[in-house]
């Protein structure tokens, strides 16, 4: 009886900790998105900026999620220990998230530049992109996980669960801390005379062959995680690349309508978090035995799925009244409250549907296959939700508009 009652307990402080982290990072993502309002017309100024955000956006808090899971994994097998040397757990995840970030950052901005001329866009030169996308990728990579570093071993030395505080946390640091350092970024290289651009083009692929010989160089570890997370990462940012495509398509609308465009990092980010909480849940569950990687998911996994509805219910609505608030105080367009609240909470939940099935395929089919789910989950799930939510939201927009 005692056992019970202690399960439930530590079930329900679970489920509250994964509230609170969710209502302070969605506050904080908002802040994301009243900065891209505050922006529309320098989006329409800097042709395939837009189109640049999402994966950007979404690679920081793919590869900080990436650090955030392990780390959470270590931590419940009793791996984890304070040490930065090299052959340590945690000094060579940090190096190989260093890496990772240096070298996805390259890749978004040269996708995002072949997509967008694909798709027929105007769209700045190609190592415009990758200068955008490498500096500010860089620079916020390292900040992001100088943040997760903190988080992490603040949930060790105070015993709380990495896996609930630490996606939404790391996932939110990417939206606020990427945003701005992108549009900076942006402006900066396109105002640059040519010679300074070539010259500082150089200085990016000097770093970018520095990370490659890191890698040949690493440890197992490190190596490892390269291995498995740069050709899972790259083809990934192509997902994150035509949702701005998608974006970009109805850049005009969303500028127009300013409050949808402040509601995009918030809806994302949320989403994503929650997303990142039960991919990191299920991997650990895995690791440890509690959760059977089965076609049918079980009792732990259905639980955590249920506690995504309840999360997305309790988020999404606040998000919405955020964001028409802010435009409010802005005199930006909004479509009124009731039609925001309508508009975010119809399209969270069914992108909350779509990502529970794809954490729990994904980490089902990487563990049963011999790979680490903590290295697969999070990349797949954010990404994806990256796609799926920029297609269902502009989809709801226009069917309720």
């Amino acid at each position: 009886m005692n056992l019970q009652i202690g399960a439930v307990a530590h079930r329900y402080r679970d489920v509250l900790t994964g509230f609170f982290a969710l209502i302070i990072t969605t506050l904080l993502a908002s802040v994301a998105g009243i900065y891209l309002g505050s922006v529309n017309e320098l989006l329409l100024l800097i042709p395939g900026l837009m189109i640049l955000v999402p994966s950007s956006i979404n690679m920081r808090g793919a590869i900080a999620g990436i650090l955030s899971s392990r780390l959470a994994s270590s931590m419940h097998l009793g791996a984890f220990d304070i040490n930065y040397s090299r052959g340590s757990v945690l000094g060579d995840n940090l190096r190989a998230t260093f890496i990772l970030t240096v070298l996805i950052a390259a890749v978004v901005g040269f996708i995002g530049y072949i997509i967008g001329k694909a798709a027929g866009f105007a769209i700045i030169s190609v190592h415009e992109m990758i200068l955008i996308s490498v500096l500010s990728g860089t620079i916020s990579g390292l900040i992001v996980t100088l943040i997760t570093l903190l988080v992490s071993l603040g949930t060790y030395r105070y015993g709380f669960d990495l896996d609930i505080i630490g996606a939404p946390t790391v996932t939110t640091a990417g939206d606020v801390i990427t945003l701005p350092l992108l549009v900076i970024a942006a402006v900066i290289v396109v105002n640059l005379p040519s010679t300074w651009q070539s010259l500082l083009f150089g200085l990016v692929l000097l770093v970018v062959a520095a990370a490659i010989i890191g890698t040949l160089r690493g440890t197992d570890t490190i190596q490892s995680i390269i291995r498995q997370g740069f050709p899972l990462l790259a083809p990934l940012c192509i997902l994150g690349t035509i949702a701005g495509l998608i974006y970009t398509e109805g850049l005009e609308d969303l500028v127009a309508t300013a409050a949808l465009l402040i509601i995009i990092p918030p809806f994302m980010n949320g989403c994503g978090a929650i997303g990142g909480i039960i991919c990191s849940k299920l991997a650990t569950g895995m690791h440890m035995g509690e959760i059977e990687p089965r076609i049918i998911p079980d009792r732990n996994a259905l639980s955590g799925f249920l506690n995504n509805y309840v999360y997305a219910l309790l988020i999404l609505p606040l998000m919405a009244v955020i964001a028409h608030s802010a435009a409010v105080m802005m005199h930006l367009d909004t479509p009124g409250l009731l039609m925001m609240i309508t508009i975010t909470t119809l399209s969270g939940l069914i992108v909350v549907t779509g990502l529970n099935i794809l954490a729990y395929m994904t980490a089902s089919i990487s563990f049963s296959a011999g790979y680490d789910p903590d290295n697969f989950g999070i990349p797949v799930v954010t990404s994806s939700i990256d796609l799926i939510g920029a297609s269902v939201l502009i989809h709801v927009i226009q069917l309720l508009l």
